[in-house]
């Protein structure tokens, strides 16, 4: 399901793409083979798109989490906030590179309990943290600690949320179309 547009954007693309904006977009187009339409919105203020794109790679390179796991933070923060551009995305990457399990990519998706105690774990205190804007209680703080995950990866899942907002909330303001290679992970 694609979201109306609230805002009349028209995406950047490499070729009318201009400074910061075109680099940007070349290099996307150079390692994925593709500009996802995600990308060329949020090019419309280069800021945006290079506060994504390092958040993002630092998410993934220093939180502390497994590609599994990544995903299931990423996921749980697109499904709080109704990103059904991000939710199609993230599970195409849950599924065929994050090698996150069938059942808990169908689980994070529906919001239902996961069948992995440890990754339950991680979903209940990201949703948390999202549901509390960052103000969790010590509880919640004490139990995500005591399945094993560590004071860094609390601060790794603030790293995802900044993230996550920024492309969150183009993806909402543009109604981005969710691209041909997560088609088959649309949410409705």
């Amino acid at each position: 399901m694609t979201r109306p547009a609230l805002l009349k954007m028209t995406p950047e693309t490499v070729e009318t793409a201009t400074g910061d904006a075109k680099s940007m977009l070349e290099g996307v187009q150079a390692k994925m083979g593709f500009v996802p339409n995600m990308y060329a919105y949020m090019a419309k203020l280069p800021g945006i798109l290079e506060g994504y794109l390092s958040t993002y790679e630092a998410f993934r390179e220093t939180a502390g989490f497994t590609p599994a796991e990544q995903e299931v933070v990423f996921l749980v923060i697109s499904r709080f906030n109704g990103c059904t551009y991000c939710m199609a995305a993230h599970s195409m990457l849950a599924d065929k590179v994050s090698g996150v399990p069938a059942d808990v990519l169908a689980a994070v998706r529906a919001g239902d309990p996961l069948p992995d105690d440890k990754l339950q774990a991680l979903a209940t205190f990201t949703e948390t943290m999202v549901e509390t804007r960052g103000n969790p209680d010590k509880p919640a703080i004490d139990a995500f600690l005591a399945v094993g995950y560590s004071e860094q990866q609390i601060l790794g899942i603030i790293l995802a949320t900044a993230c996550k907002a920024l492309s969150n909330y183009v993806n909402h303001l543009a109604g981005t179309p969710v691209d041909d290679r997560f088609a088959a992970y649309k949410v409705d």
